[in-house]
């Protein structure tokens, strides 16, 4: 196995570009234990942590650009207020060890259904930047997931950044496993208030072959709530959202849960959070 440390971006997308096979590493939470239970073996390795623009953030016109390398611990200490849900969910990510070396790119990379930091980016409608020898693209947050571990980068192109708006309401994220931490979550829900356009996002986690939201959902609950007078949401309305949200899952029967389990978990979910969320909002 041959292994590249490039020094900079651009060293880096010429070594990607000539070795398209190379599988990029950063954090190593999902890679290592991959390579050390023989269950990849990539023909070489292209590590990234000498990229030092890779770990930076930055925020420009209410958009929070992350650098694919920053961890979630950055996201933790230094983003809960301009991304909330993010950082809950970052919370939830094993270890603190792992949360220091875990990246927010890397989860993106290995782009599995059960990924922490996938259900808030849906919900706030975020996008990924990759870049190759060839130039720089976005692409949607719901676009970069193609399938089971697959996403939608070409094979010269390493991610480079995560954009994701800057909060304007509140944001919750909560997901279920089969201890209390430290666990892939069986099945997990990300939701985000956007008052000023009067709409809900939503994002499932571990419950279909890619992460996804919940439209029909999205809508019925947008159209439910009094962002006027800020009523409390009624029992009938967030009973029906927790329906909705179950009904736009595609889970499987694994050895972790059900899924007639995860179904009624993610509505479960999607009750307390949406409560929880505009509790927050109700709030002067």
């Amino acid at each position: 196995m041959d292994f590249h440390r490039p020094d900079s971006l651009e060293e880096a997308l010429e070594l990607k570009a000539a070795h398209p096979d190379a599988l990029p590493i950063a954090g190593g939470t999902d890679v290592m234990v991959e390579l050390n239970f023989d269950q990849r073996r990539p023909p070489a390795l292209l590590d990234l942590n000498a990229v030092a623009e890779l770990a930076e953030w930055s925020i420009m016109d209410g958009v929070v650009r992350l650098g694919a390398a920053v961890p979630y611990t950055t996201v933790i200490t230094e983003l809960a207020g301009e991304l909330p849900g993010l950082a809950i969910a970052s919370r939830t990510v094993g270890s603190p060890q792992i949360r220091n070396r875990g990246t927010i790119g890397g989860n993106l990379g290995s782009a599995s259904p059960a990924g922490d930091a996938h259900p808030p980016l849906l919900a706030s409608d975020a996008a990924v930047e990759v870049a190759s020898v060839r130039g720089t693209r976005q692409i949607p947050i719901g676009e970069f997931f193609l399938g089971v571990k697959r996403n939608a980068l070409a094979g010269d192109e390493l991610i480079t950044a995560i954009l994701v708006p800057r909060a304007s309401g509140p944001q919750q994220f909560a997901k279920v496993g089969t201890r209390n931490a430290m666990v892939i979550a069986v099945c997990s829900f990300a939701l985000a208030l956007h008052p000023q356009r009067r709409s809900v996002g939503t994002g499932i986690g571990s419950a279909a072959p890619t992460p996804i939201r919940a439209p029909a959902a999205e809508e019925f609950i947008a159209g439910e709530l009094d962002w006027d007078g800020l009523a409390s949401v009624p029992a009938d309305a967030l009973r029906r959202f927790g329906e909705l949200v179950a009904d736009a899952a595609n889970p499987i029967d694994d050895v972790r849960g059900s899924a007639a389990y995860r179904r009624h978990a993610l509505a479960v979910l999607a009750r307390r959070t949406l409560t929880w969320a505009w509790t927050t909002h109700q709030r002067p």
